[in-house]
């Protein structure tokens, strides 16, 4: 990011990570092998090799999932298991895609891909209407705080491009969702095998007065999806060069989780309360005037303060909440059941502790969104409200307020596997 660039500017940075996600053979990974084929973003011998085999394995056309769908398993099966992530640009904006798996037992993986997303992509199969993994994924990409969603009614080729099918699933998904703590929905009927409504408009739906799926993913308003109002800046690492030629270098490395810091602003060290300036503000391109999230910077402040990896840099006048004790929604990952009384390693920005589970207010069935409150045993893939203490207390937002400074992950002292991610409410 050039010197001098404005918070206007910074806005339109064009850079919209989405992910997919729906039930098994819904058609995601055809999707996104459609998006890439006809936005120009695959090689020839990319294309030619998804060809021949789809040629070799006697199918019609050419299977577009091929490639995105990376694992043996994967394509021996025809569904996806792990996330695959996808690159591609248009002249309008760069894309970051996460494909996710479908099936229950992969939710965590779906979660892992949503973590960072601006965008979810729910695929609905017009045959079939809204299924249990629809409402599944449209509760995890809410309580993930995805700002946008886009559902995507396809296979319509298979319903003769009908307009009442369209128009029945649409209304069944507005019902549900208005229980759902989302604001922006868009919808679009799609063949992704045929390509209607992908990036060209279909032919076959003149009834459909609507952008095209493209459209809505090069034009969608990402701006403000950042907190930018709120200043937290966790240190990552203290920069000391050690040479002549930068003596008394002292920087304080890390990424901007909210808000706009400015050169000459005054800022709060935590967890001291000391109070100073920012004398500069470094990138690898060079010095910059104003550091917004997402951007890796480089702090230099005016004064000698003791501050380290887990400190965090904020206003004086808008600080994060300060506690042992964090109410978290948890998603479960690992096949060994959440314990109550159980001590976990806790990662919180860029801060490391010891927790421990004191309660498990209640398991989520993301199906129906009704609370368990009987049976609280948390295995893998589950959603509960759990109470978490810490070692030492921890500067934090609300995940609905940043989700940077407002997500946790639990880690096997032991083992060093990640057992669970959370969300503070």
């Amino acid at each position: 990011m050039k010197k001098g660039i404005t918070l206007d500017e910074y806005k339109k940075m064009d850079l919209l990570r989405f992910t997919t996600a729906g039930s098994v053979d819904d058609g995601k990974s055809t999707l996104i092998g459609r998006l890439l084929y006809d936005s120009k973003s695959i090689f020839e011998d990319q294309y030619d090799a998804i060809k021949e085999t789809s040629e070799r394995r006697g199918e019609e056309g050419v299977n577009f999932a091929l490639l995105t769908d990376g694992l043996k398993a994967e394509r021996e099966q025809g569904i996806t298991i792990d996330v695959a992530y996808r690159y591609f640009s248009t002249p309008k904006r760069k894309f970051i895609i996460a494909d996710t798996p479908g099936h229950i037992q992969y939710t965590r993986n779906m979660v892992t891909g949503a973590s960072t997303a601006n965008l979810a992509l729910i695929l609905i199969d017009a045959r079939h209407g809204i299924v249990e993994q629809t409402k599944r994924h449209s509760f995890i990409a809410s309580l993930l705080q995805i700002p946008h969603i886009v559902i995507c009614i396809n296979k319509m080729d298979l319903v003769d491009y009908s307009e009442e099918v369209y128009e029945k699933i649409k209304e069944d998904f507005s019902a549900f969702a208005s229980k759902l703590d989302v604001n922006d929905i868009h919808f679009v009927p799609i063949s992704a095998l045929k390509g209607d409504n992908v990036v060209d408009e279909s032919q076959n739906m003149p009834w459909f007065k609507g952008s095209t799926l493209m459209y809505l993913l090069e034009n969608v308003h990402i701006g403000s999806d950042h907190n930018l109002i709120d200043c937290r800046f966790p240190v990552q690492f203290v920069i000391r060069p050690y040479q002549d030629e930068y003596h008394d270098y002292r920087g304080y490395a890390g990424r901007v989780g909210g808000g706009a810091f400015k050169k000459g602003d005054e800022v709060m060290l935590l967890p001291s309360g000391f109070t100073t300036k920012i004398a500069k503000i470094d990138t690898f391109e060079g010095e910059v005037e104003t550091a917004f999230p997402p951007m890796s910077v480089t702090m230099l402040l005016e004064d000698n303060f003791d501050l380290s990896r887990g400190d965090m840099i904020v206003r004086e006048n808008n600080v994060p909440k300060n506690s042992q004790d964090l109410e978290v929604m948890l998603c479960w990952f690992n096949d060994r059941p959440l314990r109550v009384k159980g001590k976990y390693v806790i990662k919180h920005t860029t801060q490391d502790a010891m927790c421990i589970i004191k309660e498990i207010r209640y398991k989520m069935d993301i199906n129906t969104l009704h609370r368990n409150e009987e049976d609280t045993t948390v295995g893998m893939n589950d959603i509960a409200r759990v109470v978490i203490r810490t070692t030492k207390p921890l500067f934090y937002d609300s995940y609905r307020r940043n989700r940077i400074t407002g997500s946790i992950i639990l880690v096997d002292e032991g083992t060093n596997e990640t057992m669970g991610a959370g969300m503070i409410i």
